[in-house]
């Protein structure tokens, strides 16, 4: 994997096509087991990898909703001055849809299916950036995984995996976006505040 900061990879890859184009999830069902390599559909915000319900049935705390281009357009009207990009990232917004996941002393149950949740964005072609682990804690503490909807230079949205010993957290955002746009969405919608510079491409 070639190391890079965060915000040379999306400047890249804003004007880059996608060696693979994305796969438009349809429906609940696992993706086929080849990359997809049809043109991207729209960003499906009810659609989740089968897995992430199979997470559900074991944590002790879970919320999901989802918000429509007129909420967001209010919760976009509230925030202050000094949050004038985040503002202009919001409102480019089509939806929103954020699923939290809360477990138990034991932690995640199963990590083969937080990696089936991987798996299932990865096989829709889309483009990857995953972060670093924190130093010296534990594998999975503070992993995020950020995948970006492209149509050559356009985005048509992005997918955030947020997971942490205790937590999973899955945010989906439709809209005519930039890629820069997420990094200005961090702290909203359940999206860490990752360091941009923490973060590498995926293979």
């Amino acid at each position: 994997m070639k190391w890079m900061p965060l915000t040379e990879i999306l400047v890249v890859s804003a004007g880059l096509v996608c060696g693979t184009a994305a796969q438009t999830p349809g429906n609940a069902q696992e993706p086929t087991a080849t990359r997809s390599t049809t043109n991207p559909g729209p960003v499906i915000l009810d659609w989740t990898p089968p897995a992430l319900t199979q997470l559900s049935i074991g944590a002790a705390a879970k919320s999901s909703f989802t918000l429509d281009r007129t909420m967001l357009g209010v919760a976009a009207g509230m925030l202050s001055n000094s949050e004038a990009e985040t503002r202009q990232a919001m409102n480019k917004l089509d939806g929103v849809s954020v699923h939290l996941l809360r477990f138990g002393a034991t932690g995640i149950p199963d990590e083969r299916a937080v990696n089936s949740i991987r798996d299932a964005y990865h096989l829709r072609g889309w483009k990857h950036l995953v972060s670093t682990t924190k130093a010296g804690g534990p594998v999975h503490d503070g992993m995020t995984d950020v995948w970006l909807v492209m149509d050559g230079a356009n985005m048509r949205g992005a997918v955030v995996l947020a997971e942490t010993p205790k937590s999973l957290t899955l945010v989906t955002v439709a809209g005519n976006l930039s890629p820069v746009d997420v990094l200005h969405l961090r702290g909203h919608f359940g999206i860490p505040r990752f360091d941009g510079d923490d973060f590498k491409e995926a293979k």
